[in-house]
């Protein structure tokens, strides 16, 4: 939307009109005042956009208007972008120029010798290039025109200012509906009515409050009716209320209506503070039923007042609230939620069977009807328009043009389905509209991941360009969940509240592709000749098998967006280097599968661009160094790309990138792919200050000055997720593992420490001062240590108090294991390769500790103690010399003691010396047990 883009103007234009920026706009005459002129239209165009965007869907002008105002500020920011890309491609090579100094001062070995930088403004780019300062002039001076020409259009047009929230004519619903001719939701009538009925459930406070919540469309009225006209329903309550909130919020109408639904005639009365009394006197030790249908408001002040006089009613007492909202059931303290899922397809044909009068057993009929309903995924308002469209074309060839056809198509369906969804889309802030609508870009039934959707808005904008991008790209996506724009969600398996994957209702997508015409274009490779591409801003490119890159695509100038999207899992695009030749304005390239042996260098040429996807293209060897000039990227997927051995040496010229996105492990069995990725990160990676993701980290050895070594995450603060740090082998200074500070790395929740096994005669001293140097935060989640040569365990393990995985593999000079027993929140637990463990005893469960600390007390019992009390899964593999798995034994620790209570999967492979298994384990919830202790030949 328009919206989105003047706030990321005004954004840029203030980082111009600030600093040294500044100072190079001075040297140009007149811009500086352009650039005031251009702000203050930016920000009058920006008072009007609300209402402009709005009229669009009904005046053709004012969407004409429009759409000339975007592409000026496609423009426009463009060229802001390439101004600022300037003055970060000076700032690199500045701080180049600093590091060679600084170097070779030291390598002359002489004494620090105190010399001045350049300020800023005399060595940034535009100043030395008086062509490039004097062409971002013109360019200003020309933008500046035309934004003033469209400026002084909008008068015609009559636009409002923006004042807030405006009332918006919606549908009132009332409490009356037909029975017999509702199909579906038999379940969720059920529970409803069950809830509200009070059964199987403790009252805790009255009135009790259930949410309907569910996308425009879903049928949370006709739900809300059915349980309001239900006979067990009317019986229960006293006294049955029904109001239709709508938005906005208005108090005193809400009010009114709950007095004039319970006395049958409006009151007389316009004091909020009167009315809410009058409900309190009406109500008090009654037993109400209350349904506040359509409300939208997510504001506790609107609420309060109501919560405080509805809690005058009877215990028992009940309050249904329909909402698309998820906020609204969140600020209404609702007691039970119910989110409405979609129908069957057999409830859909129903409904449609209904509306279009055909003969269930009208067989020649039912079949097409059958598919047809199934257009409608679910959705019940769709499936009653659609079957009235049945209804009056009643002729299998008719039907069978409708099944041929997009269900958009057909008048009545868009107008019908449009309305409900345009509600929802208007309520939204414009940032977030231009996020839904960026959905459009992806195909129907698509599992979006959060992640990709939140940078790839960032890599359009969409976020702001302040540090903290992808906290705003969270809430957005957020917001459209609240909103009820997302379904089938996927929940982290260790954040119940977080979702990780959802998707995309059909209808609401083909809302997105409706409100983005001529603007996103999702087509197959074989057809795209003959489209006008002046317009397009996002393509989606399907192809089958191996196809050519259709060069007509060449002429999409604008094209900010470009995904390639393959029918098949072995389909594959070829390309030449014109594609980055030609489609310069990128911000967003996927070249997902693509057969790229390596990359061309003219990729250099996408100087906008933000986010590169290269993921699973499975050919690619090598990235080229002038990868390293995108100095915007912020985000570089090359996950499943095997062949890649080692990263470009110019890495640390990528200052702006937040994402290196390797995927470094197989899913089977989380451990290093031994193919990708094998050789030492180059130096400077260190200079990424930005990176939020860093999920692998190859060290150097110590006399390569070209690899980088471990303290260069010294400065990587911002790091989250996952870390995995392979060949710490190399690391021969403690310092430089000191200097790596993993312990103000208060994101990450994976941390991999890989010591190469390979080597044989390494000292296992420095091991162990190297991997306590590694302390990591201690709201670590999860833990993997591979090829340690130590004989101790360091101290901090004991310090990771949320710590829920944990697998350390290699230890083959480790005698005794930790005192892992203690960790509370220990879910799984793995060792493996232990070759020197003889024996697993009660310094395993951490007995050991408290039984001296007790006797230190005179006292040797330890009632209550739990140990392992989280563990659901245990596995120990190739641990050769073991021989004793002791349990309590002789500890000294008297009962009651409860160890491994919820231990469900327990592995032991490859451990030909163990004798017998401890006792306890009789006293645990073990489901599956797995035993196999012949010799490894691995």
């Amino acid at each position: 939307m328009a919206g989105v883009l003047v706030s990321a103007l005004l954004e840029q234009l203030a980082s111009i009109a600030v600093g040294e920026a500044e100072q190079e706009i001075k040297l140009v005459v007149g811009v500086d005042e352009e650039i005031r002129k251009l702000e203050d239209n930016l920000r009058m165009i920006q008072a009007v956009l609300e209402d402009a965007e709005k009229r669009q869907m009904t005046e053709a002008a004012v969407k004409l208007w429009l759409g000339k105002l975007k592409d000026t500020f496609y423009l426009m920011d463009d060229v802001l972008d390439e101004w600022n890309t300037e003055l970060i491609k000076a700032r690199i090579q500045e701080e180049e120029k600093e590091e060679e100094i600084a170097k070779s001062s030291h390598a002359r070995k002489k004494t620090k010798v105190g010399f001045s930088i350049p300020s800023p403004s005399s060595w940034l780019h535009p100043v030395h290039n008086l062509s490039m300062r004097d062409d971002f002039a013109h360019k200003i001076k020309d933008l500046s025109g035309k934004l003033d020409e469209l400026f002084k259009e909008r008068v015609g047009f009559g636009f409002e200012l923006n004042r807030g929230t405006k009332v918006v004519e919606r549908p009132t619903t009332t409490s009356l509906v037909d029975v017999s001719k509702i199909c579906g939701r038999r379940r969720e009538r059920e529970e409803l009515v069950s809830n509200l009925l009070g059964k199987d459930s403790q009252e805790e406070k009255s009135p009790h409050v259930i949410s309907l919540i569910g996308m425009g469309g879903m049928g949370k009225t006709t739900l809300a009716q059915l349980a309001y006209n239900d006979v067990d329903v009317q019986a229960h309550f006293e006294t049955r209320i029904w109001v239709c909130v709508s938005d906005p919020f208005d108090q005193i109408r809400v009010a009114k209506a709950i007095i004039e639904s319970i006395v049958g005639q409006s009151p007389n009365i316009t004091e909020l503070q009167n009315l809410v009394n009058r409900i309190c006197d009406l109500i008090r030790g009654n037993k109400f039923f209350l349904v506040l249908d359509d409300v939208w408001s997510e504001k506790p002040n609107d609420w309060e007042p109501f919560e405080l006089a509805l809690k005058c009613g009877a215990q028992g007492s009940r309050i249904l609230i329909t909402s698309r909202k998820e906020g609204v059931a969140k600020m209404v303290n609702s007691a039970y939620t119910m989110n409405l899922e979609v129908l069957s397809n057999e409830d859909s044909w129903l409904i449609c069977s209904q509306m279009a009068f055909v003969d269930k057993d009208d067989e020649q009929l039912g079949k097409l009807g059958r598919e047809l309903a199934n257009k409608c995924k679910g959705l019940p308002l769709a499936a009653k328009i659609l079957g009235s469209v049945m209804g009056g074309q009643r002729s299998r060839q008719k039907w069978k043009t409708i099944l041929d056809s997009n269900l958009w198509e057909l008048e009545d369906v868009q107008n019908g389905v449009l309305g409900p969804l345009l509600f929802s889309y208007n309520e939204l802030p414009s940032a977030i509209k231009q996020c839904f609508l960026y959905c459009a870009n992806f195909p129907k039934d698509y599992r979006f991941s959060r992640n990709e959707l939140v940078y790839q808005w960032m890599a359009q904008g969409y976020s702001g360009l302040k540090y903290d991008m992808e906290d705003m790209g969270e809430r957005h996506f957020e917001k459209l969940v609240m909103h009820s724009f997302f379904q089938d969600f996927e929940k982290d398996d260790n954040d119940d509240d977080k979702i990780i994957r959802c998707k995309m209702h059909d209808m609401v997508h083909d809302f997105a592709l409706l409100m983005t015409t001529n603007e996103c274009f999702t087509i197959d490779v074989d057809k795209v000749l003959g489209i006008d591409w002046k317009s397009a801003r996002h393509l989606t490119l399907k192809f089958n098998e191996k196809t050519q890159f259709p060069v007509s695509i060449y002429n999409a100038k604008n094209l900010r967006t470009l995904f390639l999207r393959p029918v098949f899992v072995r389909s594959s695009m070829v390309f030449s280097s014109d594609l980055f030749q030609h489609l310069t304005c990128l911000r967003s390239l996927s070249l997902k599968n693509s057969s790229f042996e390596k990359l061309p260098n003219e990729v250099e040429k996408l100087k906008h661009l933000r986010l590169l996807n290269l993921s699973n293209s499975f050919k690619i060897i090598e990235l080229p160094e002038m990868l390293c000039n995108l100095c915007n990227l912020q985000t570089l997927d090359i996950s499943y790309c095997g062949q890649i051995k080692k990263l470009p040496q110019g890495m640390g010229k990528l200052i702006k990138l937040r994402h290196l996105i390797t995927s470094y492990f197989s899913n089977a069995n989380q451990t290093f792919l031994s193919s990708f990725l094998t050789e030492p990160f180059p130096k400077g990676i260190g200079r990424l200050t930005s990176l939020r993701t860093l999920e692998k980290f190859i060290i150097g050895g110590i006399n390569n000055v070209g690899e980088c070594k471990l303290g260069e995450l010294k400065n990587l603060v911002h790091l989250k997720g996952s870390l995995a740090i392979g060949d710490l082998e190399n690391v021969t200074d403690v310092q430089e593992a000191e200097n790596a500070e993993l312990k103000k790395k208060i994101h990450l929740r994976e941390l991999r420490l890989r010591f190469g096994w390979e080597a044989e005669n390494r000292r296992g001293e420095n091991d162990e001062l190297v991997l306590n140097a590694l302390e990591p935060h201690p709201e670590l989640e999860s833990l993997w240590i591979y090829g340690y040569k130590g004989t101790g365990y360091p101290n901090w393990v004991m310090s990771l108090t949320i710590l829920k995985n944990l697998e350390l593999r290699e230890w083959d000079k480790l005698e005794q294991l930790p005192p892992l027993g203690k960790l509370r929140f220990l879910e799984s637990l793995s060792i493996r390769n232990s070759y020197s463990v003889k024996k697993v005893g009660v310094e395993f469960l951490g007995i050991e500790s408290n039984r001296k600390k007790d006797e230190e007390k005179g006292s040797t019992s330890t009632s209550s103690l739990i140990l392992f009390p989280n563990l659901k899964s245990l596995c120990f593999r190739r641990m050769k010399e073991w021989e004793e798995w002791d349990g309590m034994g002789e500890s000294g620790v008297s009962e009651p003691v409860l160890i491994m209570p919820h231990l469900q999967v327990l592995t032991i492979q490859y451990c030909p010396k163990l004798k017998s298994l401890p006792n306890f384990l009789e006293k645990t919830s073990l489901e599956e047990l797995s035993v196999d202790c012949r010799i490894s030949i691995g």
